[in-house]
């Protein structure tokens, strides 16, 4: 059985190393870009939509329980707790506008269809109050087909010798669109990078602290003496 000492040693590792390191790491991978066929590298910085959506996913998490502000900081913590509440909290807001920023295509029209779908889909859940469980579903859910649409359809249509996974999309695209829809070239890095980056992502928030269960309340009943005799 283990101690009230361990269980304490252990949240403290979690959200002073483990969490931050975690969520940085996310945030440094999203921004990551590897040139196709040269392999350049470079650092893309979240635009100003990633943003918008970071913050507004955090107020989704808040909402349905997954992000306990109170379990970061309070005025119950020491200044060394809350910095290190801070830090987690920042480094998740980062983490999560970086992620947006490597699941969404770079440009064309498909950039702007992929933030508006995310947005809708954001402030619809944000409505639909849904709890801790439901909401990481919902975004394995989310993030996973954007990260087979990005890394797998349209890398697959912008590859002359994509095979059978090209003439598939290809085939399954005929018709649905006005005109030809192009895809996005990435390097094969690039999508084990991706991968990597939203799996570190997911288990971040499985490991965000919960909120503290309510101390009991002890309750008195009186008994008349009448009853006792």
């Amino acid at each position: 059985m283990s101690s009230p000492g361990a269980g304490r040693g252990s949240a403290v590792v979690r959200e002073s190393f483990v969490l931050p390191l975690a969520f940085l790491t996310v945030a440094g991978a999203g921004g990551l870009r590897l040139a196709p066929g040269t392999g350049v590298l470079s650092f893309v910085p979240p635009p100003l939509v990633t943003l918008v959506l970071a913050a507004l996913l955090l107020g989704v998490m808040v909402r349905a329980g997954l992000l306990v502000p109170s379990a970061l900081m309070g005025d119950e913590r020491t200044t060394l707790e809350n910095t290190s509440g801070a830090v987690v909290t920042l480094s998740l807001f980062l983490a999560s506008a970086q992620l947006f920023t490597c699941l969404t295509p770079d440009s064309g029209i498909l950039r702007l269809v992929f933030n508006l779908f995310f947005l809708f889909l954001l402030w619809n859940t944000l409505a639909a109050q849904p709890d801790r469980v439901r909401l990481l579903r919902s975004l394995v859910v989310v993030f996973g087909w954007a990260y087979v649409v990005r890394y797998v359809a349209l890398a697959a249509l912008a590859d002359p010798q994509g095979g059978w996974t090209r003439r598939l999309i290809t085939v399954l695209l005929e018709g649905a669109s006005a005109g030809s829809l192009e895809g996005e070239a990435t390097a094969p890095l690039a999508g084990y990078i991706a991968f990597a980056a939203l799996a570190l992502y997911l288990i971040g928030l499985v490991l965000l602290p919960r909120a503290r269960p309510a101390g009991g309340t002890a309750m008195v009943v009186a008994v008349p003496a009448d009853t006792l005799e």
